[in-house]
């Protein structure tokens, strides 16, 4: 069997590399090649491109990086004709990976196409879900309650369990085993895996954190990104590390800019107040409440809270990211144990909504059997 992937950033790339794994446990002769970085490639997956040339987010970087957008395309169409695969095996980023599942069905109409963590079509863009289950064979997701979602519109998708939870899972067993100490001494930052997010959110995440001296700064460093990127950023006495794990379990609190890292700080039991910036945030702080009615289909933009159903720790999005309002949170979160305990309960029932399934182990299977 030949499997191409196609993962365009971090957490895709982390994701991949499991199912990866998995799947030459199954059938130990597969052949692996796609899009993506280097834990694919250490999987033993052989890339066409790597994913640190693909993160663009957002209109305006988009455009801004319109040729290598083209590049990228014409890179993984003539990879796909090249490679011929029995199975397309797509990760999350939507806009790249539903035209290329769009050309894959056009040009290779034997390969059977894969949506292992599909789009948050949920949360917004729900018209994408005719086109995913009209392109894909089969989507398997990562959300407990995305099958119900899918199953409004008269299409199947199915609960593999979370790989973020899997992931964490003998992490969490082995800090079990180790003493616990009562004297966290230090604020934890996660401003995120690309560049435009890091240059956007980390000053003002470490101006909210710097009015609590009595606690060391730790700011967690993304795979793709070098120490200098993050230097012009600290100050004396605060430290870059690249345990991201190690480092939110150790942590009083964390700031962390929205997105899986919300989920991994909650299922690490670490309390968190969660940023996320956009551009033009004013004009859209005004609008949000028109927004979240017509363009979004869920009242929060976490993932621990919109699995919890309720809000669980505070998000301060647009022009509510600031630094009075993050380190009012933050104020809150050191010094409120109450606050605190409530947090933590919560972030229990999130571990029991995931399950125990190991999703890139159940994935792997389903794919294998649809040769």
């Amino acid at each position: 069997m030949k499997y191409f992937f196609i993962a365009g950033e971090a957490s895709g790339d982390l994701h991949a590399a499991a199912l990866i794994e998995r799947l030459l446990q199954v059938d130990p002769s597969a052949r692996m090649a796609g899009l993506g970085g280097d834990r694919m490639a250490a999987a033993g997956c052989r890339l066409y491109q790597d994913y640190r040339h693909m993160a663009f987010m957002g209109f305006a970087a988009v455009l801004r990086n319109m040729d290598a957008v083209r590049r990228n395309f014409r890179i993984a169409e003539q990879a796909l004709l090249d490679e011929q695969p029995d199975a397309l095996i797509l990760i999350d980023y939507p806009s790249f990976n539903l035209r290329m599942a769009a050309f894959c069905r056009r040009r290779l109409p034997q390969t059977k196409i894969y949506y292992y963590i599909p789009p948050k079509v949920w949360a917004w863009k729900k018209r994408r879900v005719h086109r995913i289950a009209r392109l894909c064979d089969a989507v398997l997701g990562i959300f407990p309650f995305e099958p119900d979602f899918y199953a409004q519109y008269g299409y199947q998708c199915t609960y593999v369990g979370n790989p973020t939870a899997e992931r964490l899972r003998p992490i969490l067993e082995e800090a079990k085993k180790q003493p616990v100490s009562s004297e966290k001494s230090y604020i934890a930052v996660l401003p995120g895996s690309r560049p435009s997010e890091v240059t956007h959110c980390l000053p003002r995440m470490l101006e909210a954190a710097r009015r609590f001296p009595e606690y060391k700064i730790v700011v967690t460093a993304a795979p793709g990104l070098e120490n200098g990127f993050y230097a012009p950023y600290l100050q004396k006495g605060e430290t870059l590390s690249r345990d991201t794990y190690t480092c939110v379990q150790g942590a009083k609190a964390a700031i962390v800019n929205s997105g899986t890292a919300t989920l991994e700080t909650a299922l690490m039991g670490c309390p968190q107040v969660a940023v996320y910036h956009l551009a033009w945030s004013g004009l859209i702080g005004l609008l949000r409440p028109l927004a979240q009615r017509w363009v979004f289909s869920i009242p929060y933009f976490t993932l621990v809270n919109i699995l919890a159903g309720k809000e669980v720790i505070r998000e301060l999005v647009a022009n509510d990211f600031t630094t009075d309002k993050v380190a009012a949170e933050l104020q809150r979160l050191l010094t409120d144990e109450a606050y605190t305990k409530n947090m933590l309960a919560d972030y229990e029932h999130i571990h029991s909504v995931l399950g125990e399934s190991k999703a890139s182990e159940t994935a792997a299977h389903i794919i294998a059997q649809r040769r």
